[in-house]
């Protein structure tokens, strides 16, 4: 079984397909790329798999779960997640802070905990 399937993706904009009808699989282990042109849709479908959009049709599967309704949230706990071509870090902020950021989602502490700065 793949580890993430995406089959028939679609989505518009105002009328303009931006993907339509995009599927491949990807192999647990495997580097898989998306080339193409600017416009031809491939951080569109990176925030399709991500759940930063919506989809008008087709599936997403990952490791056997059907993520393709899930909120943005709950796939970023299943370990998927995307950056994006803007590197803007925060200006007042130091470089660990900037980096320990994007780990929030990985904490198992309760909001308590934190502000006790329990272990």
């Amino acid at each position: 079984m793949s580890l993430l399937q995406v089959k028939d993706l679609s989505i518009s904009f105002g009328g303009v397909k931006a993907v339509d009808g995009v599927s491949f699989d990807v192999e647990a282990g495997e580097v898989f790329t998306l080339v193409g042109p600017n416009g031809a849709g491939k951080s569109t479908i990176f925030n399709l798999i991500s759940r930063l959009y919506e989809p008008s049709a087709g599936q997403i599967v990952f490791n056997g779960q059907d993520i393709t309704r899930l909120p943005a949230h709950d796939v970023a706990g299943l370990g998927i997640a995307r950056t994006f071509q803007n590197i803007e870090l925060f200006d007042h902020s130091s470089v660990l802070q900037n980096l320990l950021i994007g780990r929030h989602c990985r904490r198992n502490t309760l909001w308590f905990e934190e502000l006790l700065f329990l272990p």
